[in-house]
């Protein structure tokens, strides 16, 4: 049975969020096929860790460069303000339910989802 988890992130909070990339690069070096998704205020938190001077901007960068982003809610980041920095540092926009990305897919292939 393949392990596979997708972490959504809700909070605009930086010390939550940090732990949601901490758990995704933790799970994706245990061998699960882990991927992150950013809601609601969590948009918002791109333009704050792109900045090479933010002291979790490492982090970031490395998420990143793993692709363990799946990508950011289009309706969120446009209501947020945040889309333009998303697109910025390629995350995708998703939008696969009503303007949201949908959980129901994950569920259909095989993820366990992790709400923060």
């Amino acid at each position: 049975m393949e392990r596979k988890v997708v972490l959504f992130a809700f909070r605009g909070d930086v010390s939550c969020f940090v732990h949601v990339l901490l758990n995704a690069i933790d799970y994706r070096e245990r061998g699960y096929e882990a991927k992150v998704v950013l809601e609601g205020e969590a948009t918002k938190l791109v333009a704050v860790l792109s900045k090479a001077e933010h002291p979790m901007h490492g982090l970031f960068e490395k998420t990143k460069g793993q692709g363990l982003f799946a990508g950011a809610c289009r309706a969120c980041s446009h209501q947020l303000g945040s889309q333009e920095a998303c697109v910025t540092e390629g995350l995708t926009l998703l939008d696969d339910m009503h303007g949201h990305p949908g959980m129901g897919r994950y569920t259909e292939e095989g993820y366990t989802i992790l709400i923060f």
